[in-house]
C-alpha cells in the first residue's frame, strides 16, 4: 500500500509530465526499428571518397590515413573499425554501422565513414531544400 502513496501525492502537472516522459522514452526505444537498413559504405579522407563497397558482400579493408592504416570489416550487414592508429580508439568503440545515415568517425586519422541507401524517388528524404 506505501508503494502508491507517492502517486496520490503527485499534482496533476506531476502527473502530465510523466505521461510525457514515460512517451519520450517509449518513442526513443522504437525509432531505432524504423530505420532503413544501408546498403553501401562510403568512406571520406580530406572531403573525397576513397572507398565504396555494399555492405552485403563481407569483406575487410585497409585505408590510409595521416596516423597509419585503419582497417575496416563489412559483414553481416554491417561496417565497424577493427583497428585503428589512434591513441583513444574511440572508433573502435563506436560499434557497427547499419542503418541509413549512421556515422563511424576516426578523427585523428581523418576518415568519415558513413552508411548510404538506394534513394527510390518516392520515399528519399531530404535534409534541406534550398531555390
Amino acid at each position: 500500500m506505501k508503494a502508491i502513496g507517492w502517486v496520490k501525492r503527485l499534482t496533476p502537472f506531476d502527473r502530465k509530465l510523466l505521461l510525457v516522459v514515460t512517451v519520450i522514452v517509449v518513442f526513443s526505444f522504437l525509432l531505432p526499428l524504423s530505420q532503413k537498413r544501408g546498403s553501401r559504405v562510403v568512406v571520406r579522407a580530406d572531403d573525397r571518397i576513397v572507398f565504396v563497397a555494399p555492405l552485403a558482400k563481407e569483406q575487410q579493408v585497409e585505408l590510409e590515413g595521416p596516423l597509419g592504416i585503419t582497417v575496416l570489416k563489412v559483414e553481416n550487414g554491417g561496417v565497424r573499425v577493427k583497428s585503428s592508429p589512434c591513441s583513444q580508439k574511440v572508433c573502435i568503440h563506436m560499434g557497427e554501422a547499419r542503418h541509413v545515415g549512421d556515422l563511424l568517425a576516426c578523427v585523428p586519422n581523418q576518415l568519415v565513414i558513413t552508411i548510404e541507401g538506394e534513394d527510390t524517388g518516392e520515399d528519399a528524404e531530404f535534409d534541406f531544400i534550398s531555390r
